[in-house]
Order: C-alpha cells, then sequence, then structure tokens
C-alpha cells in the first residue's frame, strides 16, 4: 500500500527527482500535486506529471522513487485527456529547481478544463477552488475552451457537447455561489 501525497512527500519525490537528472529537464505537476502545493487539499493519491525532454534517466528512476517514498507516480498530464491548450506553457507557474530539473505547476486553464470533462466530484471542487483563489476567470476559461472545441474530435472519448456544457455550468455555479 502507497502513501498518500502530502507537500512533504512532493517536496522529497521533487528532491530525488532532481537527483536523477544528469541534463536540464522541465517538470510540470498536475493534478492533486497542484491542490496540494496550492493549499487547498492537504494530500493526493499520487503525482501526475509530465517532464520536457523526456530523458531515459528519468524514466528509468521513477521506480526507485515510488518504492523509496512509498508514493504513486502517474505519467499524466491535461493533453492526454484533452486537446492542448493555445499558451499552456505560459501559464505555468515556476515552483523551484532541484538539480538540473525546473518544476512548474502545468497551466491552471488546462488543468481545470481536464477536470470538467472528467466531472468527478473532487475535481468539482478542484476546479471551484481555483476559481476562489483567482487561479483561472470565468471568462477566460470560456474563451480557451472555444479555441480547443474544434479539436475535440481528436479525443473520441469526449461527448463534446457534454462538455461543452459543462463548462458553461461549472462557469454558472461558481457565479451564482459568489452572489
Amino acid at each position: 500500500m502507497r502513501d498518500l501525497a502530502n507537500k512533504q512527500k512532493i517536496v522529497e519525490f521533487m528532491r530525488a527527482f532532481g537527483r536523477l537528472a544528469r541534463n536540464e529537464a522541465e517538470v510540470f505537476l498536475t493534478g492533486g500535486s497542484t491542490a496540494v502545493l496550492e493549499g487547498w487539499r492537504d494530500s493526493t493519491a499520487d503525482i501526475d506529471l509530465k517532464f520536457v525532454p523526456e530523458l531515459d534517466e528519468l524514466f528509468r528512476g521513477i521506480p526507485a522513487i515510488k518504492e523509496s517514498l512509498m508514493l504513486n507516480v502517474e505519467l499524466a498530464s491535461p493533453p492526454d485527456f484533452i486537446p492542448e491548450l493555445p499558451g499552456w506553457r505560459d501559464r505555468c507557474t515556476y515552483i523551484g529547481s532541484e538539480g538540473k530539473v525546473s518544476f512548474y505547476s502545468y497551466d491552471p486553464y488546462s488543468q481545470a478544463l481536464s477536470k470538467i470533462e472528467r466531472g468527478h466530484e473532487k475535481d468539482v471542487l478542484d476546479v471551484r477552488a481555483m476559481f476562489d483563489r483567482k487561479l483561472i476567470e470565468p471568462a477566460k476559461l470560456v474563451e480557451l475552451f472555444t479555441q480547443i472545441e474544434p479539436n475535440l474530435y481528436k479525443y473520441p472519448a469526449i461527448d463534446a457537447k457534454s462538455f461543452a456544457q459543462a463548462v458553461r455550468r461549472a462557469v454558472e455555479e461558481w457565479k451564482l455561489d459568489r452572489l
């Protein structure tokens, strides 16, 4: 049984991951890791990430880190589930560096849209926390969704109409809660 990843465990993971890299790399943390680091959740089931470039030494080192820290690590990011948002890199937030690795929280708009599309209860709460913490703004979220909407056909598991309705509903519910 692996432990939940709290802030300390995520920092330990970052340090261990940074020691693996012989070359410079960028790691984009996403999902629950962002929620924990931003402070609206105490823990997450796994550390979801994407790293660039895809260095062999990093892939090879993940199993040992998972075992030593008793954590779940998944190679997953929003473009695995929804189309890549234009300008996503510019909206990533720098966390810090360990060794030759720079860590970022993945673009909050990409994260929010992938969570809205999935629609689990925890995802809905995460999106609300992103709105409340001003990590995302309603108009920008809708604008970015509109930009990726023509590419949803490349993701056959997504029902485009339901996804569009879910985006509108998330924005409307958040606005109503603020009244």
